[in-house]
């Protein structure tokens, strides 16, 4: 009976553990697609040359890219110090206290609505089982499939931004000169829209909220940086 429970099981697909590589990813995507597509727009605004609007995309792809891997390596390496540091106090409380948390894991359980008895019994079964484990994934909120991985965030970061980055400079590759800003445009509020789309299939969100959410922030960026673009062309500076 057991085996044909076990058999018809099946997960539901819960995004649990795609948390920090898909932030990663969807953060980089975005920034490579509206800061690489703002800065050539407000550049080809002053009605700059081609291979220098190329040029400023290019520069921004690399410098963007090096600035996502390294801030969201320094940024979840704090997070995973500040993890390993909760982590390092529990295992000196269990060993220093272990029936005071014993009865902190108890209440814990009745906090989330089991009866004190079976509280009580609950947290000793799990602690005799591993103790540490137990209180970073109910006290701490900490498991393996959501700990902090520097390396894997900064590498997804830099990649997702440089893939991104890419497509509006081939829209600018492939437009005649007088349309290259809207064409730029164009391409990266479609881009913007698919990431949306594909970030909230991902998330399991609602998908036409999250693409326009996107798309609504990406176009203000591009706009603004158009109008300053014009502006300072105009102004001859």
């Amino acid at each position: 009976m057991l085996n044909a429970v076990r058999s018809r099981f099946r997960p539901e697909g819960h995004t649990h553990g795609r948390e920090g590589w898909l932030r990663a990813a969807v953060l980089g995507a975005d920034d490579g697609l509206v800061s690489t597509a703002s800065l050539m727009i407000g550049v080809a605004a002053t009605s700059a040359s081609k291979s220098a609007v190329i040029m400023v995309g290019l520069a921004g792809l690399v410098a963007g890219a090096m600035s996502m891997a390294a801030g969201e390596y320094v940024s979840v390496s704090s997070q995973r110090d500040t993890e390993k540091a909760n982590i390092a106090q529990e295992a000196h409380e269990l060993q220093s206290s272990p029936e005071d948390e014993l009865e902190e894991l108890s209440l814990l359980y009745e906090n989330r609505g089991l009866e004190p008895t079976l509280a009580r019994e609950v947290a000793r079964q799990l602690t005799r089982h591993d103790a540490l484990e137990t209180h970073m994934r109910d006290e701490l909120g900490i498991n393996a499939a959501t700990q902090a991985h520097p390396l894997q965030a900064a590498a997804v970061s830099a990649a997702s931004f440089s893939l991104a980055a890419l497509l509006p400079i081939a829209a600018l590759l492939l437009a005649f000169p007088a349309q290259r800003s809207a064409v730029i445009a164009i391409a990266t509020l479609a881009g913007l829209g698919l990431m949306g789309a594909l970030g909230g299939h991902l998330a399991k969100a609602p998908i036409l909220h999250s693409a326009l959410r996107v798309l609504l922030g990406g176009g203000l960026a591009m706009g603004i940086s158009a109008l300053v673009g014009h502006l300072l062309g105009t102004g001859g500076i």
